[in-house]
């Protein structure tokens, strides 16, 4: 304890130091505890350690503080295996072991539905995890600063866009992981140094399956320089099948520009999933960890037994669409993105499944309340839905009650929207039946949670709910390349339900 700590009973003042205990971890990676009547939250401690820590910012209910020293180690903390970990906001929680993050990742979803949604009693199961938690990523986005001269290429600094330059992720597919330091060499050669000269974000994809790798450069107009440099640039980055431009954009801090061009190879890769072929882009809408993909659709397949028509709401290039369609389903996909509806069209024409889905562009809120989108909603017996982080519109969820389609399988990326969204449902003649949660994003603060429903007034929705009841959580294949380690995944709680 330094001489200046104040006591926990003291109101903290900004640049003044105090001992907290820590109780609680919150998705962003902040531990949340108690001084001077006022919650703290700070980075760095763990539930149950202990630490000194400096006042950065006053409240009226609540400080932030920064960490001074720590006094007491949790069992559970852990070396960051990242040098940046701490400074660049890409990982949330290195400093917690693989077990002690599964087992609050599904705190997280517990809590979630009992305290915002109500429910109690929903069981939980325990996350599904990846057997070696790193080199999973098959999409970087990397920021391009211009210092001294040169561009220097990394990661935005946690909660600012200050930028930490890096010359590896771990985090990242092997040859994205490595393109790192190539790129930033490439910054210097006379041959490639202009294509980064105007570059403000490097947006990279890579397939597992074939090794393929797509890259896009953004700038602010139509690059000629880029375009000069292109096949150099090719030459420096193995496995790379082509390189775009990205311009126009609609902010300063736009990763991708809304026009595009290709200057050199083609502007898609290949990747596999689920026994589909898929054609994706370096901005597609397609998940960023293809193996835990798998293991989603793994989960989802027992409830694939009969063919049935199913609605696809949110339904971004067809990637759970065409899986559908390929256990013999009729498919009615909807989706915001005009860009993300073409991929997913050309894409069942890939497959041979175009004769099975039907897409449209759209908002699905204006689609599903009315008319044909309304009509096919209530042809459904599953309705699939996969909505962005702020969960779905309640106009879609109240056309699904209308409709009454007999099964919802919701895929959300946030257990606090999906919390909300399954009070709805539930207060709308459904029941909860399996909540499955996958950790799609590890040493992050991200949750990937499927949670199905049934409606409780109709005996075959039960059945197709009953479906998932005696799956076990997917197993990982004993030649899954990815499966170095296998750690157990013992129960840890944070906190209380």
């Amino acid at each position: 304890m330094t001489s200046n700590a104040r006591t926990p009973e003291a109101s903290p003042g900004v640049g003044s130091t105090v001992d907290v205990s820590f109780t609680d971890l919150l998705a962003n990676g902040q531990a949340v505890g108690r001084a001077g009547g006022r919650v703290v939250f700070c980075f760095g401690p763990l539930p149950g350690e202990r630490a000194t820590v400096r006042i950065t910012t006053v409240k009226a209910r609540y400080v932030v503080a920064e960490m001074v020293r720590l006094l007491s180690a949790s069992a559970h903390r852990v070396a960051p295996f990242c040098p940046v970990f701490g400074a660049c906001g890409g990982c949330h929680v290195q400093h917690l072991s693989y077990a002690a993050q599964l087992a609050w990742k599904r705190d997280v979803v517990r809590n979630a539905f009992a305290r915002i949604g109500g429910l109690r009693d929903v069981a939980v199961r325990p996350v599904v995890g990846m057997p070696y938690p790193r080199a999973y990523r098959n999409k970087m986005a990397l920021v391009v600063a211009h210092r001294g001269g040169r561009p220097v290429l990394g990661f935005y600094r946690a909660r600012s866009h200050d930028l930490v330059p890096i010359s590896a992720c771990p985090v990242l597919a092997p040859p994205l992981s490595e393109y790192v330091g190539r790129l930033d060499a490439a910054a210097v050669d006379p041959q490639t140094a202009p294509a980064l000269a105007r570059t403000y974000h490097v947006v990279a994809r890579t397939a597992r399956a074939t090794g393929q790798t797509v890259v896009t450069l953004t700038t602010d107009d139509a690059s000629d320089e880029v375009a000069l440099a292109a096949p150099a640039l090719m030459t420096r980055l193995p496995g790379a099948v082509g390189i775009t431009n990205a311009f126009d954009l609609s902010s300063r801090n736009a990763i991708l520009g809304r026009k595009h061009r290709v200057v050199a190879g083609t502007a898609e890769i290949e990747e596999r999933v689920g026994g589909l072929r898929f054609r994706i882009s370096a901005g597609s809408f397609f998940q960023v960890n293809p193996a835990m993909l798998e293991r989603i659709l793994a989960f989802i397949a027992p409830g694939l037994q009969r063919p049935q028509p199913i609605a696809d709401l949110y339904c971004g290039a067809g990637t759970f669409a065409l899986f559908f369609a390929s256990h013999g389903c009729s498919v009615y996909g909807v989706e915001e993105n005009a860009r993300a509806v073409e991929e997913a069209r050309r894409n069942a024409e890939i497959n041979g499944l175009a004769d099975r889905v039907r897409f449209d562009a759209g908002l699905v809120e204006n689609v599903v309340v009315a008319g044909e989108g309304f009509a096919a909603l209530r042809e459904a017996r599953i309705a699939f839905l996969d909505p962005p982080r702020k969960g779905a519109d309640e106009r879609v969820l109240d056309a699904i009650a209308r409709a009454r389609v007999p099964n919802v399988w919701y895929l959300s990326c946030d257990p606090a929207t999906l919390a909300r969204d399954s009070a709805v449902l539930t207060a709308n003649g459904y029941a909860v039946g399996v909540v499955q949660p996958f950790d799609m994003f590890p040493h992050t603060g991200h949750i990937e949670t499927l949670a199905t429903f049934y409606r409780t007034d109709d005996a075959k929705a039960a059945e197709i709910a009953e479906a998932f009841a005696g799956v076990p959580p997917p197993q990982w294949p004993a030649d899954d390349p990815y499966a170095k380690e296998r750690p157990e995944y013992p129960d840890f709680v944070i906190t209380d339900d």
